[in-house]
């Protein structure tokens, strides 16, 4: 019986050994330079006999289990970098597209665990990783033995194991959310596991600390997965739980979807009376749940949601929903009623887009006729002319000829044409806060037709003030004159 008794040996047995003697003696000499510190010379010796030996898919298997963890002397990280290069050397030479994908796949994958392993909350390193095993995954599970642990699996796990460390900062915490998101896609449109991903979308609500914070897209996905597993119970007991703990509008919005996508007009109407308790300032919900009452032919709920609505005293847009409100009487048919909420509207604003909107509705089939914008163009325009406001009026008046050259002849034009200003350029100083002069500026000014008049008394007096000024300037000239010619005769 031979008697192993080191890497020298090979030298003297393989000559006469058979064939798989000498594949034993190879795997020898490979568990005992892997036991023996530092001892390479034994895989560069088995590298180089493995084309005569067996199959370079043997070798590439025991070569890449010959290296484990572990701190080592620089020197010997020198001999297993050579014997790794080597190996890389003998893949290109004896073995094919696979394998030299896996030798790329191999440095990769060191590279991301020193990048995860030198800081664990680098999700960032977490994500690149993960997507470098998910593109490649099917080469690693081909290449891997039977009942090995998925890869991709593996590293999200390692993963999501890494808490962020505070509970305060929500911008750690939602990168970190991220990894159980894409996890759980993973599971559900890679793997076709919908339980394991809702598994996985549970877990993650559970740790997120809702009493501090919370985010409305962990919630939706997992009540999105509910639907596709057709179990709408749970879909609509998470929701709910989500308006307790969350109360995002997205939730409310997400949720309303789905009912009134399976035709629930009932659950949609008490989920927006939940939804504006919530948030009372929302217009944009108030024109939501009218727009549903107007759809379902309820116009008088549509009308009370309106009104409701208009009553509030705080809002985020109310242009919005007061145009909203008065489209929608228009779309009735009821313009008296829209007309009473222009003047309603006109009681709280006076904006000129205000009054254009009030004019041109006058001048349609709901209103009274050009006439009656025509009025109301006027009674804007004097309105804007008491209160200064000469951009105003330039807009209003160009609105106004527009409106004219639709509906109007050209004398109705020729007669706004006459009320249009001129553009001039003028000058003032500017200052600061504290109202220290910077220094002039130029600005463009409107000098409109029909304020000259009145603006010409004020004009004159300005003029004979300037003369009288001027005239005693030159009246004491005069007078300096002559005292210093009296002194000189003296």
């Amino acid at each position: 019986m031979l008697i192993w008794r080191g890497p020298c040996m090979r030298v003297h047995w393989w000559s006469w050994s058979p064939r798989k003697v000498a594949r034993q003696g190879c795997l020898g000499v490979l568990r005992h330079s892997r036991n023996a510190r530092g001892n390479t010379r034994g895989h560069e010796s088995f590298t180089s006999m493995l084309p005569s030996c067996f199959t370079w898919e043997k070798s590439q298997k025991k070569i890449v289990e010959g290296g484990e963890e572990e701190e080592v002397p620089e020197w010997e990280q020198e001999k297993r970098n050579e014997l790794y290069k080597a190996y890389i050397a003998f893949e290109k030479k004896r073995g094919d597209k696979a394998g030299i994908e896996d030798i790329v796949i191999t440095g990769q994958r060191a590279e991301y665990e020193k990048r995860v392993i030198a800081d664990p909350t680098d999700y960032d390193a977490w994500f690149e990783y993960a997507k470098m095993e998910e593109e490649n995954e099917d080469a690693t599970w081909e290449n891997s033995s039977p009942g090995k642990e998925n890869k991709v699996a593996e590293v999200y796990e390692r993963a999501i194991a890494n808490v962020p460390p505070s509970m305060e900062d929500k911008q750690h915490w939602r990168r970190y959310i991220y990894l159980w998101i894409y996890y759980a896609l993973y599971e559900e449109m890679q793997r076709q596991d919908l339980d394991r991903a809702s598994k996985i979308y549970d877990a993650c609500l559970d740790l997120i600390p809702h009493s501090m914070f919370s985010f409305s897209k962990i919630w939706i996905n997992a009540a999105k997965l509910h639907i596709r597993r057709k179990d709408l119970v749970s879909a609509r007991k998470l929701l709910g739980k989500a308006i307790g703990l969350c109360g995002k509008e997205r939730i409310f919005t997400e949720y309303i979807a789905l009912e009134l996508a399976l035709g629930e007009v009932d659950r949609c109407r008490s989920l927006y009376t939940n939804y504006l308790k919530a948030m009372p300032h929302n217009c944009r919900a108030w024109s939501k749940y009218a727009d549903l009452e107007k759809s379902v032919g309820e116009t008088e709920r549509c009308r009370a949601i309106y009104e409701l609505a208009v009553s509030q005293s705080a809002l985020d847009m109310p242009e919005m929903l007061w145009k909203n409100f008065i489209d929608f009487e228009i779309d009735e048919g009821e313009g008296d009623k829209a007309r009473a909420l222009y003047e309603r509207l006109l009681e709280k604003t006076g904006h000129v887009k205000v009054w254009i909107s009030y004019a041109q509705f006058e001048g349609t089939e709901v209103g009274k006729g050009i006439d009656r914008a025509r009025e109301t163009f006027k009674r804007a325009h004097n309105q804007m002319k008491d209160a200064g406001m000469k951009e105003e009026r330039v807009l209003l008046l160009d609105a106004w000829r527009v409106f004219e050259k639709t509906k109007g002849d050209a004398q109705s034009v020729a007669k706004v044409d006459a009320m249009l200003p001129r553009r001039v350029k003028r000058k003032r100083m500017r200052t600061d806060e504290n109202g220290a002069e910077l220094g002039w500026e130029e600005y463009f000014d409107y000098h409109f037709p029909n304020d000259e008049d009145s603006n010409a008394g004020n004009l004159k007096i300005l003029e004979m003030a300037a003369k009288w000024k001027h005239a005693q300037q030159a009246q004491e000239e005069e007078s300096s004159s002559s005292d210093e010619e009296d002194s000189d005769v003296e």
